[in-house]
């Protein structure tokens, strides 16, 4: 037992000994490397303000009777007076009876097409050319991931195709199509009569923006109760639960909306009531958006609620309530590089009209390229905590460029030194 433990105790002592060897070795490396260098890329610095706010508008709940509801409208589909949001079904047959009507009514403008047309090849031709550019577009869409009018773009490519059949069908003719449409019409008429008294339609009051979100704050949160907001009200809005929703959608009836956030009181100093002022929303809607600065309100708790506004983008924020934006006063960019990479270098030059030689320095950083070293000089735009954002101090072809590797420790390195490694 005795010799084992020493044959363990002796394995445990070579594998010790054999890491500290390898530390060792590897920490002489590091700092016997005459200098270490790193990849200059493009880089973004704001100076900006983040905050937790909320999107109001002025909305318009749409409510309907029991039933069945189809939402017959898109997510911030434009609607005008009096057109139809939505059907409302008594019953599971009303529902199955209306896309039967539906079905027909399709039908029956394909007819109409068929008889009217003169049966051309260039109309022929035509349809040809509908049905592949239909197929191409539902492709795209499928490529993309994009699913918003996958419908449409089913039922434009069924037309096309039914719609060919029906014109130039072998063995149809003319008297058939006829025929054939007066049974439909008939059809038709017959279901709609049935089927008007256990179908409604939700229709529109006013013209607007439709959004199938219903979230409870339309009522409490309105155009003119956004500037009543102060921090401790916002964050109490914020934080609660809404009162249920309902309806079967809503209208936004005007073109401007606004977001309300609190913002610490020295950021808020800097904004003026009527100037301009850069929101980046972040999550779904991941868009900078030039608001107009509407109020910038009291000052409670080191905090300051600011309202904005915009008329842009309001069909892709309709589903947005609570939202994250960050509030950038100005932004630079440039090359982000090392602090330790930059440097300041003496030359002489001769002034052409004294033709004294002059001493004289610039900022630049050292390039290493194909294993020479290059000085190119730069302009610092901003600093961080160990960083630089520069631009290059020239356009030709000695310029600093995103990915050139400069040195970011060693000395006595000169213009045109060849380095060996």
């Amino acid at each position: 037992m005795k010799q084992g433990k020493s044959l363990i105790t002796f394995v445990m002592v070579a594998i010790a000994a054999a890491l500290c060897v390898y530390f060792g070795f590897y920490v002489f490396r590091t700092f016997d490397d005459p200098f270490s260098t790193t990849l200059t890329y493009q880089y973004t610095v704001n100076d900006s303000v983040e905050a937790d706010g909320i999107l109001v508008r002025q909305e318009q709940v749409l409510t309907a009777d029991g039933g069945i509801v189809e939402v017959t409208r898109g997510e911030g589909e434009k609607v005008g007076v009096g057109q139809s949001v939505a059907l409302v079904y008594r019953d599971a047959q009303a529902q199955a009876d209306q896309a039967e009507l539906d079905a027909l009514a399709l039908e029956i403008e394909l007819l109409e097409y068929a008889i009217a047309d003169s049966g051309s090849v260039e109309s022929a031709a035509r349809l040809d050319e509908d049905i592949l550019q239909s197929v191409v577009d539902l492709r795209a869409s499928a490529a993309l991931g994009d699913y918003n009018d996958l419908e449409e773009q089913v039922r434009t490519i069924k037309s096309s195709v039914l719609k060919r059949g029906y014109t130039y069908g072998d063995g149809v003719t003319s008297a058939d199509l006829s025929a054939r449409l007066q049974e439909l019409k008939s059809s038709y008429a017959a279901l709609n009569q049935k089927n008007s008294a256990a179908t409604t339609r939700v229709r529109a009051g006013k013209a607007g923006t439709f959004s199938n979100l219903v979230d409870g704050y339309e009522a409490s949160l309105t155009p003119e109760t956004v500037f009543q907001l102060t921090p401790d009200s916002l964050r109490q809005l914020m934080s609660g639960a809404p009162a249920s929703g309902g309806g079967v959608g809503k209208l936004i009836t005007s073109d401007r909306w606004y977001f309300a956030a609190a913002f610490p009181a020295n950021a808020a100093q800097r904004l003026k009531k009527g100037g301009a002022a850069t929101l980046r929303f972040t999550g779904d809607f991941n868009q900078d958006v030039d608001m107009l600065v509407e109020q910038v309100g009291e000052v409670e708790g080191g905090q300051t609620v600011v309202v904005f506004s915009s008329d842009r983008y309001l069909a892709r924020t309709t589903l947005l309530r609570r939202q994250t934006a960050e509030l950038i006063f100005d932004s630079w960019s440039g090359l982000r590089v090392p602090k330790g990479a930059v440097r300041m270098i003496k030359y002489t030059y001769e002034d052409e009209e004294t033709k004294q030689t002059v001493e004289a320095s610039r900022l630049g950083v050292y390039v290493l390229i194909g294993g020479r070293v290059e000085f190119k000089t730069v302009e610092v735009v901003t600093e961080g905590s160990d960083y630089y954002v520069v631009k290059a101090g020239s356009s030709g072809s000695d310029a600093l460029r995103a990915g050139d590797e400069v040195i970011t420790r060693g000395t006595g390195f000169y213009d045109g030194q060849l380095l060996e490694f």
